[in-house]
């Protein structure tokens, strides 16, 4: 009887001491960061820019297209461009996939020092929290523009 007691004793002991050591949960709102990340509108524009280069391009390819006059030239100027924006669109995927991820990569070094200066367990995006938590977005967005000095 006197183990039982000493055992509910140390396992109420413990769990006061988990719930003492817990620091909880942080979420961010990860588009409101987006929007006032300067560095992720300046890579947003970057990407929107090569996108708009790739249009122009196909712009430019349709009207040499109207200008040739025989179908073996259509074809070849065809398959020529084909090949052209093939390889123009591979960069472009590439390009925003790094840019992005570079941007991803910020943000989540920004949440890890927080999530450590406030001392929580995790830190989760907005919409995965349904109730609860710490919002810590504000905290992220000043750590990101303290960062860019």
């Amino acid at each position: 009887m006197k183990n039982l007691k000493l055992g509910i004793v140390l396992l109420a002991m413990a769990v006061t001491t988990c719930i003492a050591n817990a620091g909880g949960v942080g979420y961010i709102d990860y588009a409101k960061v987006i929007d006032n990340y300067d560095y992720a509108k300046q890579v947003t524009k970057e990407v929107d820019a090569k996108g708009l280069e790739m249009q122009q391009f196909l712009v430019d390819k349709e009207k040499e297209y109207k200008s040739l006059d025989t179908p073996l030239k259509k074809q070849t100027f065809e398959e020529k461009v084909a090949q052209e924006f093939k390889a123009k669109e591979a960069a472009y995927v590439s390009l925003k996939t790094k840019r992005e991820q570079e941007v991803f990569t910020k943000i989540k070094d920004a949440a890890k020092a927080v999530m450590v200066e406030q001392k929580l367990d995790a830190v989760m995006d907005v919409r995965g929290v349904f109730v609860g938590g710490v919002d810590i977005t504000d905290s992220v967005i000043a750590k990101l523009k303290g960062a860019r000095k």
